[in-house]
């Protein structure tokens, strides 16, 4: 009896474990790394998180394998028309939480090397101005996922 209480109870330790999908490095967190699966034939995706920051830092540089390039991005409406640029860091305030999501900031890789399948993950690595450097495992979602959804909370 005892012997299957400790394995139920290890494989809930796993379960949880296996929903955790946050990370911390300095005095940031980031939380859930994801991407919408790709389309058939997509050369490009984003990657979004979510970054709480207890100080000022600075999202500067982003890398991975999965693309040609890896460039930080902002989305924003000008003269009413909406513009996507690439910007040369992120600014974390003090006490803020900084959303990387679709039609705002995000992760742009340009030039997949690989399709994006629901279920798997691949490794960003983010480097911060005062932080310093931590590699994500991003999520890949189905291509419908919205982040405010229910699930989000599972991740």
């Amino acid at each position: 009896m005892l012997k299957k209480c400790f394995i139920s109870a290890a494989l809930l330790c796993l379960s949880v474990l296996s929903f955790a999908h946050e990370y911390t490095v300095g005095e940031l967190q980031i939380k859930h790394p994801w991407a919408r699966a790709s389309a058939s034939g997509a050369s490009n995706a984003g990657a979004f998180m979510v970054i709480n920051s207890a100080s000022d830092d600075q999202l500067v540089q982003v890398s991975g394998e999965i693309a040609n390039k890896v460039e930080i991005h902002e989305m924003k409406m000008v003269d009413g028309v909406m513009k996507m640029r690439q910007i040369s860091a992120l600014p974390l305030a003090a006490g803020s939480e900084t959303k990387l999501a679709p039609g705002t900031y995000h992760i742009m890789l340009m030039g997949l090397k690989q399709p994006l399948k629901e279920g798997e993950k691949f490794p960003l690595t983010l480097t911060f101005a005062k932080a310093g450097v931590v590699t994500v495992q991003v999520k890949i979602e189905a291509m419908t996922y919205q982040a405010s959804s229910t699930a989000h909370a599972a991740h």
